[in-house]
């Protein structure tokens, strides 16, 4: 059977390639880095405070200004969840562990055998051809820059990433990194990226611990991650809830990988956008600027170029090709009955 004839399965998943706890938060100081011990749990605290009025409220009172002025008289009370260190702790440290999984070319689930067939052999012949180098250092870069540390990392007077595989541990200074570019990797950042590398080709286990310690300053506040709040009878009793792993302020594993992904600066027009690296998803979305990069209009969206490559043999350039493999590493449901 030819490719022309193979069509689009319609179960089609795959697991995520590079598999990443949540990240739990501790206080100790910058001098203590080395020292596990001196390490204390960071834990949610809960404040009641009074606000100003709300940008919510004053757009919905802005067309009946009376109503808006008994607006701004009432106060505006809340409970919120906030995190911080201690008087005697200067320094936050942010622990997470990352299994990096081989085995790319078989997909958890297909119902389609011929196209199960077709793009194995795509996916074989991406290793053969391109290797996953490139993705693995991208992927190593944005351990080493501290991407994943967010909103922790603004105004820190030192950043220190710390990654252990078995006896082999590297030490990155992240300031020294560019988040908007990606540098060719050299000295430890080309070791940790050539382990990756052998995770991703399924040559090596490789599970890694990374550490990350932020200078912040004694007291300075840290910001885990935020839940959602759905029940709304619950979020009248608190207008913010931070998250917890195991009673420890944390960030969610999924914002830990969505920072280790944003490595696609090869979406349409990235040069004069002049944004940086996205987040790896198959339409290039952006929720903090609600608008998604790779529109299908431009046919750079990952389910037209895998369609094209598996089913009409159409390869595409190199940098796509890197896309689609991040994708697919990324993980998700997309067959036909998924997008």
């Amino acid at each position: 059977m030819t490719k022309t004839t193979v069509k689009t399965a319609s179960v089609l998943a795959f697991e995520r390639k590079l598999a990443n706890s949540d990240a739990q938060m501790f206080a100790g100081n910058w001098k203590d880095s080395n020292d596990a011990g001196k390490w204390q749990p960071i834990e949610i605290q809960e404040k009641a405070v009074r606000g100003t009025i709300s940008n919510r409220m004053k757009n919905a009172a802005s067309t009946d200004p009376t109503k808006l002025d008994a607006e701004i008289q009432k106060p505006n009370l809340q409970r919120v969840d906030v995190a911080a260190l201690p008087f005697d702790a200067d320094t936050l440290k942010l622990r997470f562990t990352l299994r990096v999984l081989g085995n790319l070319s078989s997909p958890s689930v297909c119902n389609d055998q011929d196209y199960q067939a077709a793009l194995t052999a795509v996916i074989d012949g991406y290793r053969t051809e391109q290797g996953f180098g490139t993705l693995a250092a991208r992927y190593a870069e944005n351990l080493a820059n501290g991407r994943f540390l967010w909103r922790n990392r603004i105004g820190a007077e030192g950043i220190a990433v710390h990654v252990t595989h078995n006896n082999q541990r590297w030490e990155f200074e992240a300031d020294g990194y560019n988040l908007r570019q990606f540098s060719q990797p050299t000295g430890s950042l080309a070791e940790l990226a050539a382990v990756i590398e052998q995770g991703l080709s399924g040559k090596e286990s490789v599970l890694l611990t990374v550490e990350a310690f932020v200078r912040l300053g004694e007291g300075q506040e840290v910001f885990p991650s935020q839940e959602l709040v759905l029940d709304s009878s619950r979020e009248s009793k608190k207008s913010k809830i931070l998250y917890q792993a195991g009673g420890i302020a944390a960030l969610h594993s999924q914002k830990i990988g969505n920072a280790l992904r944003t490595i696609d600066d090869w979406y349409p027009d990235a040069a004069e956008l002049e944004l940086g690296p996205i987040a790896v998803e198959p339409y290039g979305s952006v929720t903090s600027k609600g608008k998604a990069y790779r529109q299908p209009k431009q046919k750079m969206d990952f389910y037209t170029l895998l369609d094209n490559w598996v089913t009409k043999d159409k390869k595409p350039d190199t940098e796509q090709q890197h896309y689609v493999m991040a994708t697919l590493i990324r993980g998700g449901v997309f067959g036909e009955k998924g997008e």
